[in-house]
């Protein structure tokens, strides 16, 4: 057993069983269930309490399955809390794993951006000290969720090949998606909102953002499609799960097919969501759009994406907390059941990142659970387990 999980352990640390939970499946929830968990798989579910020695009663809370989170930026806020200034990296992982453990997420994808066009950024940097942390940190035992990779690929970026390169044969790596954030097109399709981006976060003034403007249609033009059709083959030569990132028109989801993408991550209009739907593409959207009400961005609601049936699944994109609270909004203010709400942050990303083993609470999968309490109307994580370890 982990140094992290000897800390919770019980009686019996190969067995788990959990009682007195409503249990959200995948097609229902059974109120008053119980699971039970042995060597990190569920065993067993069904209805009514269990009165067996050493059941943990639960208290009529949710019981949901492990939260599986495939794009978060948030190691990168914990990397670089302010404007070039950097923390170590070590401490950096463990307070962003913390963070996501406390928002019910066992499975997270981190999300690191390679290539910056501008060369002055976080994604300008050699991220490849995570993989020796993450590795590090695994085997002694102090990683509560399950951390894998999701490589951001900046297509205009130069250096976008090059920065890749440490992560290209790590076991970690699960998903690739293809981004280009020039100004005037998807994301930024609406000027003044990148400009409002840029100067924010950035701290760029007016004069750098309309200088850059002015450079970046040449800069992509010269980078962007070599850099596309690299990383798109070594996404199917090595088997590895290729999303797009920002589609716009249905021209956009069409090209997104065409290169083996299995999702369309964020499109920013319906016309993109509904093409990229009939294609087969899975859609995701962020989970601050639903808890917002609407995009940062001045994009499409993810909230519409729901009420058409767009939605497949949702990411915490920079804020781990919204995950699980967008699931709460979408069953308040889209309709949707439990299950349905529940199934777009765990079932459905697993499934799209070709997770079979997790996401759902069934018979023969990872025991991946989270407690969770509602308090007027606000959801909130008490207790997580990964593989039937609490970790929370």
């Amino acid at each position: 057993m982990s140094p992290l999980n000897s800390t919770f352990a019980g009686a019996d640390a190969d067995e788990l069983l959990l009682s007195n939970a409503r249990v959200v499946l995948a097609d229902r929830v059974l109120e008053n269930a119980s699971v039970l968990c042995r060597g990190g798989r569920i065993v067993d579910v069904s209805a009514g309490a269990s009165t067996a020695p050493g059941a943990i009663d639960l208290q009529g809370d949710w019981l949901l399955p492990g939260l599986v989170e495939m794009h978060t930026d948030n190691l990168e806020r914990h990397v670089q809390p302010r404007p070039k200034t950097s923390f170590p990296m070590s401490a950096a992982v463990l307070a962003h794993d913390a963070e996501v453990a406390a928002a019910g997420i066992s499975t997270v994808f981190d999300a690191i951006g390679v290539g910056d066009p501008y060369g002055d950024g976080f994604r300008a940097r050699d991220q490849s000290e995570l993989l020796n942390v993450l590795d590090r940190m695994d085997a002694a035992g102090v990683l509560r969720a399950d951390h894998l990779i999701h490589v951001r690929c900046e297509l205009p970026a130069e250096n976008a090949q090059a920065l890749f390169q440490p992560f290209a044969g790590h076991a970690r790596l699960a998903l690739i998606s293809l981004m280009d954030h020039t100004p005037g097109q998807r994301q930024w399709t609406d000027i003044e909102q990148a400009r409002t981006y840029y100067t924010g976060k950035k701290g760029w003034s007016h004069a750098t953002f309309d200088e850059e403007v002015r450079i970046a249609p040449e800069r992509q033009a010269r980078h962007a499609r070599p850099n596309e059709a690299w990383f798109a083959t070594f996404a199917r030569e090595h088997r590895i799960v290729l999303a797009s990132h920002d589609d716009t028109t249905p021209a956009h989801a069409e090209h997104a097919q065409a290169l083996g993408a299995a999702m369309s991550e964020f499109p920013t209009t319906l016309a993109a969501a509904r093409r990229a739907r009939e294609l087969g593409l899975a859609t995701v959207a962020g989970a601050p759009n639903v808890v917002r009400g609407g995009s940062h961005s001045g994009n499409v609601a993810a909230l519409d994406l729901a009420r058409e049936g767009l939605l497949d699944v949702l990411s915490s994109d920079y804020v781990p907390a919204s995950l699980l609270l967008a699931a709460w909004t979408l069953m308040r203010d889209a309709g949707y059941s439990p299950a349905e709400a529940l199934a777009v942050v765990s079932l459905n990303p697993a499934r799209a990142c070709g997770l079979a083993d997790r996401g759902q609470i069934l018979p023969g999968l990872r025991a991946d659970l989270v407690r969770v309490r509602e308090v007027a109307g606000q959801p909130v994580v008490r207790q997580l387990w990964r593989q039937q370890q609490r970790v929370l």
